[in-house]
This record gives structure tokens, C-alpha cells and sequence, in this order.
């Protein structure tokens, strides 16, 4: 009797192996995972951006809480390079039990992400983080543990990864960013997960330090502009 199994059955870091070994797909070391020089980078950034979310803690969970009573810090997992997971940490910007009212929401975006303009979950207080990235905050921890970077790919969710075909695997060469070409390139404008694709490999064939220090410059012109964010 022979048995069979799925990649669900796994867990999320098992499973994404034999996904990709089932696939026949090796991801090579790129040069970004693996540089001094980048890694420094983010250890003064996430140190810097640290202490400015340790400034603004009190002001935001306060807010948060009033709004909507529950947990300050949402975590979720996510993949990081080669298919590593972690757990990724944010400002709670929706209601406590947004994840179990997802199936209610319709999906605007296309292929395996999901994204909706005016998604009802999200509180006024949420809205607001979301416009300026204060949200995103928390993860400089998880660029402190090396888990992230300031600048990379958008970092996926098992979900999505579990439905990736082969070209999408080359997103996990590098390390998941607080930042990328996704960011400066219309944020959460940006609905079509072939053109996150195609924008994540473009950062890798363009990556260099300085390149790295250009794109978190672009960023905060977008977000002071508070453009392509929702």
C-alpha cells in the first residue's frame, strides 16, 4: 500500500522544500542574501527604525485600542529566503478577527495575492497606518534578526507560495523588505502578482548597495506623498 501526501500536511518550511524539490527547482545564492555590507545596512536601519517605533508605540496602540479592542501587534507567517518562514509583525490595522472574515471579502487582486481597495476589516485607525507605513514599523525587528531586509522582495505568505509555479520561486533568492521596487513602484496599487513578480527579479538583476540606498530614499518620497497605499 502506498500512501501520498500534500505539501498542506507539512509544515509551512517542510513543505515548501519538497514543493520546490517536487518542482525541480534549485535557487541559487544571489549575491544580496549573502553581502556584509547589506547586512550592516540593516542592522543600523532596523536600530534606527526601532527606537522611532519605541517614540510612537504609546500614540499608536492607544489609538488601536480605543478603536477597536484586541491586540496591538498582528503576527503572520510568512516566507522568506528560499522559502524560509517567520513570523512577520505589523500594527493590527483591521479588526481582531479579520484572517476568519477573509472568505467574506472579494479579491481584486490577480493571481496568488490578495488585495481589496475598500476591504471592510480595516479600522479608520488601521486606514491611517496603512497611508503612512507606520504599520510596517514592527517589522524592523524582524530586519534585526535577519529574517527581513530594509530592502528586498514583498515577502509572501505560505498560502501563496504553496500556488507558485516555477518562475515565482526566483522572488525567494533574496531576503523579504520593509521596501522594494513594489513600494516605489505603486504599493498596494500594484494588483497583478505576475508585475510583483517581474518587479522583485528586477530588483535582483539591478540590486547593489547603492541601489539599495536609492530605493529606501524613494520610498520616503512615497510615503510623504502618502501615495498608492491602502
Amino acid at each position: 500500500m502506498t500512501s501520498t501526501w500534500t505539501p498542506k500536511q507539512l509544515k509551512p518550511e517542510s513543505s515548501l522544500t519538497a514543493l520546490s524539490s517536487l518542482q525541480g527547482i534549485h535557487l541559487a545564492d544571489h549575491p544580496a542574501a549573502f553581502c556584509r555590507w547589506k547586512r550592516a545596512m540593516d542592522i543600523g536601519g532596523a536600530l534606527i527604525g526601532l527606537g522611532l517605533t519605541a517614540l510612537i508605540f504609546p500614540i499608536v496602540a492607544l489609538a488601536i485600542y480605543l478603536e477597536d479592542p484586541g491586540p496591538i501587534l498582528y503576527s503572520q507567517v510568512r516566507c522568506g529566503l528560499k522559502g524560509r518562514s517567520f513570523a512577520i509583525w505589523k500594527f493590527r490595522s483591521m479588526v481582531v478577527n479579520a484572517d476568519q472574515l477573509q472568505h467574506l471579502v472579494t479579491n481584486q487582486a490577480q493571481g496568488n495575492m490578495f488585495k481589496n481597495r475598500c476591504d471592510p476589516r480595516v479600522t479608520k485607525v488601521g486606514a491611517f497606518l496603512r497611508k503612512t507605513s507606520l504599520d510596517e514599523f514592527p517589522q524592523f525587528w524582524n530586519v534585526l534578526r535577519g529574517e527581513m531586509s530594509l530592502v528586498g522582495t514583498r515577502p509572501p505568505t505560505v498560502g501563496e507560495v504553496l500556488q507558485y509555479r516555477r518562475h515565482h520561486w526566483e522572488r525567494l533568492r533574496v531576503k523579504p523588505g520593509i521596501t522594494g521596487e513594489w513600494q516605489i513602484n505603486g504599493r498596494s496599487s500594484v494588483s497583478d502578482f505576475e508585475e510583483v513578480v517581474a518587479l522583485d527579479i528586477s530588483y535582483q538583476r539591478k540590486w547593489s548597495i547603492l541601489y539599495d540606498i536609492l530605493v529606501v530614499i524613494k520610498t520616503l518620497g512615497v510615503i510623504f506623498n502618502r501615495s498608492g497605499a491602502y
